[in-house]
Parts: structure tokens; sequence; C-alpha cells
């Protein structure tokens, strides 16, 4: 079954995916020049799959790592790579703390909190 895939995202979209209200991804368009969403006439921006990567980098930035809009679109300027490399490992390492936790849970309940 292939995979339901759009080409356009609304804004909305976009802030659900990432948990950034709608006004946080106005700010960085705003002031970080690479994340330029396409408009249509009337002003509506429709974000690709790219726009969404970057905005996913950023939030990881700023969000995660703590870092200013500024510092964030410096760091993506000169370093892009070690960022997306450095944002797949952060997914990976919470991915398997989630099956950690999955699997203690499963272990408490076979034998209680002995362990």
């Amino acid at each position: 079954m292939a995979k339901d895939l759009k080409l356009y995202y609304s804004i909305r979209e976009v802030a659900a995916m990432v948990g950034v209200p709608e006004p946080t991804l106005r700010f960085w368009e705003k002031e970080i020049p690479t994340l330029n969403p396409q408009k249509t006439a009337t002003g509506v921006r429709q974000y690709k799959e790219s726009d969404i990567e970057l905005v996913r980098l950023i939030h990881h930035l700023v969000k995660v790592q703590g870092l200013t809009v500024k510092a964030a679109r410096a760091r993506l300027k000169t370093s892009k790579e070690q960022v997306v490399d450095r944002q797949k490992l952060t997914a990976k390492l919470e991915h398997v703390l989630g099956e950690l936790k999955t699997l203690q849970a499963k272990l408490d309940e076979l034998y209680g909190a002995e362990l």
C-alpha cells in the first residue's frame, strides 16, 4: 500500500507536526531566510517536505538545544550537515530510550518492583 503523500502542507499542519504555534513559524521565516515556503497568490503558505525538514532542524536548535534564533541561523549557515547529523542521532537516542522504558515497564509488570 502506497504511503499517502502530499506535495504541500499548510502552516497549521506544519505547526501541529513540529509542536510550535503558527506565529513561531512566521517569526522563524522572517529571521531565517532559508526558510521560505511558497505562497499562493492570496498569501497562503505552502510548505514542501524540504521546508518541513528545515523547520524540524530549527526546532531542534532552538527548542531542544536552547540556541537563540540568531545562533540557529548562524549554525545552519556554517554547519548544516552537523546539525542534521546531531538531530538524527538525538532522534535515534530518544527512540532507544522509549524502547528501554517500554522494556522496563514490561519487566516491572512481570516481576513487580523487585528489580
